[in-house]
């Protein structure tokens, strides 16, 4: 499967010839009631865009919810073969987040139409009444990538050629309208990625305050449109969003690679739907620096992400402790990340009793991935520890689970996978802080050799000569909190000053929560708000359940110090509990994804099966601690 090449314009709208250009819009309706209707606004000042879009909008059918979508054939007055609108919902709640969900759905909406090119306007900030400013060449921004590749097919970007001036009447404004910039003369596709591309510049305030990523759509000035018999406000009225391109560029590139994943990797018969290039067309008047970097970072973001979801898609003959160690040092290599993977030996020498326990009863050895980021310069100051889950199946030991969606269970590695996935992005993004990740990967299988209900394990020490902390099994299929009690116990033996760990770890997480949110712990206020802060941007759902002595008690053990399970009531909790056991006062941070990372149904802007979800958020995180 060919990757989706990305790039960034800022030509005007109306003149880039496209398979298919993408154009945003709100509900602006703020009544309540069975007699309210919806009242949609494209957010775009291109007067084109909405005279081609007027009388669709003037009909009713398109009401602008939450990725919804209505596609325009050969509109008028565009180069675009195709004008699909999307909407991002009620004004009041629209966000980056939104943007990010409708670019998704605008890729998984063309991929089974054999679209292979889409632009996505953002939305703009442009004046209702722009100034005339001469044209400036920029280049078009094009995406990382880790090494040299080949030159793409010409055809596949999209031709970027101006388009016949629209009246002036197709736009209502108080004022006659100002000239229109000169368009330049198209290049062939070949010079369009290496050339200069136009756009008209439309300086902001030198003093403007940037709005927050996740500030609502706002009206700007209202238009007062002429009084006919009947009215048209979405095309009068030109509501304006104050949405800052920058996050919502990084949101839209983010969004269109993880809307173009899709998890049936071993069919056969398998059909290419994979979209080959995605532009974003931001505003003319953004500052092209602050895209370049926002650009940049939601093409490291989104391809991160989808490669945790290629390492959690993957099923459990196909991706094995010593396989997904294998590809985690491959990616490394390609990062500059430092990894390092052990085995059942390692396992014995730093006496990971818990660790190991839940790995003997499978033929697979167990595998302990170790990746370092270390930044020049950087010698003092927080050292940030990773660990992560990594049971690459789960049958839930001599506990076995039911037959039913046992085959599932291939997704029980998915907070280790999210933890190589945000090292991917660390590595790439270089934020001046170390890091280290730990994860602990496994079969959890029944066997004569595998350990039963009853048994008590004793977990790694924090320190030679010291003894580790003894644990009952009451429940072999509580195993996720095993390997991750030695993962953390190594991060801090690393010199982990603060800690976050990610598992797919119990079922109770998901009955409080249901699939709309993942659960969060910790033991530190601090340190949770800069995780609950990094949230604003990365857009994902975290509810922070609660910790306490109730919780504690109910892990406590006859026989030894801690028992693996604390009942039926509470287990979200009761296992976040036992893994405060082994950070102790270190500060840290428990994610449980199980309601998360995987997602039953397809949504419009992503594909059912993983989700990547957490990668976004723990490298915000990260990036919080930058010296």
């Amino acid at each position: 499967m060919e990757a989706m090449r990305t790039q960034l314009s800022l030509a005007p709208l109306a003149g880039i010839e496209t398979e298919l250009l993408a154009v945003l819009a709100a509900d602006t309706q703020t009544a309540k009631g069975p007699d309210a209707k919806p009242v949609p606004v494209l957010l775009t000042a291109d007067p084109s865009v909405l005279a081609a879009a007027q009388a669709v909008l003037a009909s009713g059918e398109f009401k602008a919810d939450a990725n919804e979508t209505l596609l325009l054939h050969s509109p008028a007055g565009l180069a675009a073969k195709r004008l699909l609108l999307v909407g991002l919902g009620k004004q009041a709640k629209a966000s980056a987040s939104a943007v990010r969900n409708a670019a998704g759905t605008a890729v998984r909406f063309t991929k089974p139409r054999a679209i292979r090119e889409l632009v996505f306007a953002l939305p703009s900030t442009a004046s209702p009444e722009p100034e005339a400013a001469p044209a400036v060449s920029e280049p078009a921004v094009a995406a990382p990538e880790l090494k040299p590749a080949a030159p793409e097919p010409a055809a596949a970007t999209p031709e970027l050629k101006p388009a016949a001036p629209e009246p002036a009447a197709a736009t209502p404004l108080p004022k006659p309208e100002e000239p229109a910039p000169a368009v330049p003369e198209s290049k062939s596709a070949e010079q369009k990625v290496a050339e200069p591309v136009a756009k008209s510049v439309a300086p902001a305030p030198a003093d403007a305050a940037p709005a927050p990523a996740d500030a609502p759509l706002t009206p700007a000035v209202a238009v007062p449109a002429p009084a006919p018999a009947a009215p048209k406000p979405t095309i009068a009225v030109q509501y304006l969003p104050l949405l800052p391109p920058g996050p919502c560029t990084r949101a839209a590139v983010e969004g269109a690679l993880i809307g173009d994943f899709d998890p049936d990797t071993y069919r056969s018969d398998r059909k290419d739907q994979s979209v080959l290039s995605f532009t974003v067309a931001a505003p003319a008047d953004a500052d092209k620096p602050t895209l370049e970097k926002a650009f940049a970072e939601g093409v490291i973001l989104g391809e991160s992400q989808n490669f945790t979801r290629s390492l959690v898609n993957e099923p459990g003959n196909k991706l094995t402790p010593t396989i997904l160690a294998r590809r985690s040092v491959q990616m490394s290599e390609l990062v500059g990340l430092n990894c390092r993977t052990f085995s059942t030996d390692k396992l014995h020498d730093l006496k990971m009793g818990a660790f190991w326990s839940v790995s003997q009863g499978s033929a697979e050895p167990p595998a302990l991935i170790v990746l370092r980021y270390e930044p020049a310069g950087v010698t003092e100051g927080p050292v940030l520890g990773l660990v992560g889950k990594g049971i690459t199946f789960d049958s839930g030991g001599i506990s076995i689970k039911p037959a039913d969606n046992m085959e599932k269970m291939k997704y029980d590695m998915a907070g280790g996978a999210a933890m190589i996935g945000a090292m991917r992005a660390i590595a790439l993004l270089k934020p001046k802080v170390r890091v280290i990740a730990v994860v602990c990967a496994a079969e959890n299988m029944p066997s004569g050799t595998a350990q039963k209900p009853g048994d008590v394990q004793t977990a790694m020490p924090l320190e030679p000569g010291k003894p580790g902390k003894t644990i009952e099994v009451i429940n072999t299929d509580a195993e996720g909190r095993m390997v991750l009690a030695d993962g953390l116990t190594y991060a801090r033996q690393l010199g982990a000053t603060h800690l976050i760990d990610a598992a797919t770890l119990t079922g109770a997480c998901v009955v409080a929560l249901g699939y709309a949110n993942a659960g969060a712990f910790s033991n530190d206020d601090a340190t949770f708000e800069k995780f609950n802060a990094a949230l604003a941007a990365s857009g994902e759902k975290f509810w922070r359940l609660p910790l306490g002595e109730e919780y504690a008690e109910q892990i406590k053990s006859d026989i030894g110090d801690i028992k693996n399970t604390g009942g039926r009531w509470g287990g979200a909790s009761t296992a976040a509990e036992f893994l405060k056991v082994f950070v102790e006062d270190t500060p840290w941070i428990h994610l449980d994804i199980a309601g998360m990372a995987w997602i039953e149904d397809s949504k419009p802007y992503i594909a059912k099966g993983p989700s990547g979800v957490a990668v976004r958020s723990i490298l915000e995180w990260v990036r919080s601690y930058q010296m």
